[in-house]
């Protein structure tokens, strides 16, 4: 495992990454030091070509948001930075082209929250407390909590969770598709690990262009977005991971995918 500035990551085998706020004392607080590392970590994580990525917290948080005791010594334009990195951040996850996993076991909240909307996947302890609560300090949501959650729970949920600043539950995260399913704290682990080894299972070409095809279906037409997928298509039945598919199925045995695109 290695740490830097409050990030600890640790490569778990089969191509999965995780990446741990390590500031148990300040709740895994974002500080300016922390923001640059997860950033990093992220930069890394792609380039290393992992399978998954696991974003995880220590201690009882999986992260308090922004180091508020560390932000009320800054000047106006020194807070900007931070919020400004600490978006950086969370996009370069939510950018980030292997699949992305949030293991909530504890608070997330502001910017916390905002880093498990940037995941793919999220699953939390029963008794996680999960919320955009800046409404409590005069503040907004300023690291796309304001667009990404919307877009996960619906906007009436979304801005009733804005406005009052209240966190919910993870069991109630679970009923409103916040998080996709909530265990006991005690299983968390051992129900994400295995989550992330089907998914580094797969075709590491076939889970990105699904994200792609997605999350930029998202932003276009019906119509668009099924011509883009024909378009992924073609590629993907030419690719070596389809070949190893179609190879391992008439073989009866487990496929051993390598990623990459025909040439």
């Amino acid at each position: 495992m290695q740490s830097d500035s409050g990030i600890a990551v640790e490569d778990s085998g089969a191509g999965i990454v995780q990446i741990r706020l390590n500031r148990p004392d300040r709740l895994n607080a974002l500080g300016v030091d922390m923001v640059h590392a997860l950033q990093r970590a992220i930069g890394n994580a792609v380039a290393r070509r992992a399978r998954v990525l696991l974003m995880r917290g220590t201690g009882r948080a999986f992260c308090a948001g922004a180091d508020l005791k560390e932000r009320r010594g800054m000047e106006e334009a020194a807070r900007i930075k931070h919020n400004r990195a600490i978006n950086a951040a969370v996009d370069a996850l939510a950018a980030a082209p292997m699949p992305t996993i949030a293991v909530i076991n504890g608070l997330a909240l502001g910017g916390g929250c905002e880093i498990a909307l940037a995941c793919d996947l999220r699953y939390a302890a029963e008794d996680a407390q999960i919320g955009l609560t800046e409404a409590r300090i005069g503040a907004i949501p300023g690291a796309g909590g304001t667009q990404r959650m919307p877009r996960v729970i619906g906007a009436a949920r979304a801005l009733e969770m804005m406005l009052t600043g209240e966190p919910v539950t993870g069991s109630r995260a679970e009923q409103i598709g916040l998080v996709h399913a909530a265990v006991a704290a005690d299983k968390l682990d051992g129900y994400v690990q295995r989550i992330a080894e089907t998914l580094a299972s797969r075709s590491p070409t076939g889970a990105q262009t699904i994200k792609r095809l997605v999350y930029g279906g998202l932003e276009t037409t019906l119509a668009d977005g099924l011509g883009q997928e024909g378009l992924a298509l073609r590629d993907i039945l030419a690719s070596p991971d389809y070949a190893e598919g179609l190879a391992a199925f008439a073989e009866k045995r487990q496929p051993r995918f390598g990623g990459g695109t025909a040439t």
